[in-house]
Formats: structure tokens, C-alpha cells, sequence
């Protein structure tokens, strides 16, 4: 173990602990026995949507090793995200997004996470920016508990980290973020049953005061990726299509300000 995971370790499982978001809680997609949900080590079924944009295009090249990586083709990339994926959630489920945000100009890499957990891959950022030294400037993100470890992550490396993005998700208690130099965007649906607004409303004063803050109204939990329903989670009164389009929107124009 890395010296810098060694010391975020603790705090990782603090906040696994912790979170509603959590998969021993009962909410890893497609569990639906809370009391079987921590033993399991699945990722949940991805949705064909999702499955259909994971090929290289004359704008966008896509490679599938370690990580799962959008590039743009024919252009330097104006930043960099390195995006966590949820608790027992496909990297792929993320696809999509990730696709869109490349087809802007940004590079989007998704690692693999043994068992389903991005704590168990907390380093992978530092990897991925030595592999692509040619963006300019990298944010770290994650959805779900992958947000928590991008926290974590950001917060032990301010000088290179320059942006932090959460998809329905947020700080572990351990982790303030409201004095760092780390910008930060937290992007949430109003109707998520697990990354309530409530308790983003609890965690709030964790982020700096000027984050960026977007609420997709009727938005849940599970759209923020392509994985189907989760367990615990409401129902959306929008498309996953127009869920996706918001978030997008908001992290290319967060990430095309650092």
C-alpha cells in the first residue's frame, strides 16, 4: 500500500461506513437482501444504452485497459477528469457521459476498482496522470461512494489536483474541503433516495464557499449513470437522457473553467 492510501485508508472506511450510499446498507444495485448486499462483489448489469457508446469515433478515442478512457482525437484536451464509479457499478455505466464530455474536448478516464470499490483503487488518479502528461489541468470525481474517495484524494493532493467533481455525493465528515484550494462541483438530483438533500444540507459547510452547486430537479440516484434501478433510491420524474444531458453540462462547463 502507497503511503499516500495508507493514510486516507482509515478515513475511506470511516466513511463507508457512514454513507446511506453504502452497499452493506442495502443499496448496491440489484441487491435485495440488505443483510447478503456486503458480500457480494458484483457490478451491476449495464444498460445497452451504455454498452453502444463505448467504441472509438472519428472525435473521440476510447480505450479499455486498466481504466476506461475517453480521449479527444485531434486535439489537446482542455482538462482532465479521473471519475471514481459508484459502489459496485460498472465503470462502463458511465460511459456515456464520459463520451460526451471527450466529444467536448476533455479527456475522461473511469479505473476498475477491485470488489466494486473505489477505495480499493484510491491511488488510480495518481496513475492516470502520469500516463497523460499532456492535459493540462485534472480535476478528480466520483459517483456515490466514488465521490468520497475522490474527496479524500483531492484534499491529499492540492497541487495537482485543481477541481473535484461529485455526482450525487459528498464528503466523508473527516474530509473539509471548505479551506483548500481545490475547486469543487456537486452536481445532485432533488428526488435522490440515498445522497439525500438532506444530508448534502449536513455536509455543506465541508465545501468552500464558492462551489458550485447544481440540483437536477426530479432527478435520482441511478441516473447519474447507466446501471438500471437501485435499491433505496426514489423514482425520477425526468429521462435518464435528460438527467444525463444536465450533468454534463455542468461538469464540462465546471471543467472548462479550471
Amino acid at each position: 500500500m502507497s503511503r499516500p492510501l495508507a493514510r486516507i485508508f482509515p478515513s475511506v472506511l470511516g466513511a463507508l461506513v457512514g454513507l446511506a450510499v453504502l452497499a452493506t446498507t442495502g443499496c448496491a444495485p440489484g441487491a435485495q437482501d440488505p443483510s447478503t448486499a456486503g458480500k457480494r462483489f458484483f457490478l451491476a448489469p449495464v444498460m445497452p444504452e451504455a454498452l453502444a457508446r463505448l467504441k472509438s469515433t472519428g472525435t473521440v478515442a476510447v480505450t479499455n485497459t486498466d481504466a476506461l478512457t475517453f480521449a479527444p482525437v485531434g486535439r489537446a484536451p482542455r482538462a482532465g477528469l479521473v471519475f471514481y464509479p459508484g459502489g459496485y457499478v460498472d465503470p462502463r455505466a458511465y460511459g456515456p457521459a464520459a463520451m460526451d464530455l471527450a466529444e467536448r474536448g476533455f479527456l475522461v478516464t473511469v479505473p476498475r476498482v477491485p470488489f466494486g470499490l473505489a477505495f480499493s483503487n484510491a491511488e488510480a488518479a495518481t496513475e492516470c496522470f502520469q500516463r497523460h502528461p499532456e492535459v493540462p489541468a485534472w480535476a478528480v470525481g466520483g459517483h456515490s461512494v466514488g465521490g468520497v474517495v475522490a474527496a479524500l484524494y483531492a484534499k491529499e493532493h492540492p497541487d495537482t489536483v485543481k477541481g473535484l467533481v461529485f455526482w450525487a455525493s459528498y464528503p466523508a465528515d473527516s474530509t473539509d474541503l471548505s479551506k483548500g484550494p481545490v475547486k469543487v462541483l456537486s452536481v445532485s438530483g432533488t428526488l435522490d433516495g440515498l445522497s439525500t438533500p438532506d444530508k448534502l444540507e449536513r455536509v455543506d459547510g465541508l465545501l468552500p464557499s464558492d462551489a458550485t452547486r447544481v440540483r437536477i430537479e426530479g432527478g435520482n440516484h441511478a441516473q447519474f449513470g447507466w446501471y438500471g434501478f437501485q435499491d433505496g433510491d426514489r423514482v425520477a420524474t425526468l429521462t435518464r437522457e435528460e438527467q444525463q444531458r444536465q450533468l454534463v453540462e455542468a461538469t464540462a462547463t465546471f471543467l472548462g473553467s479550471l
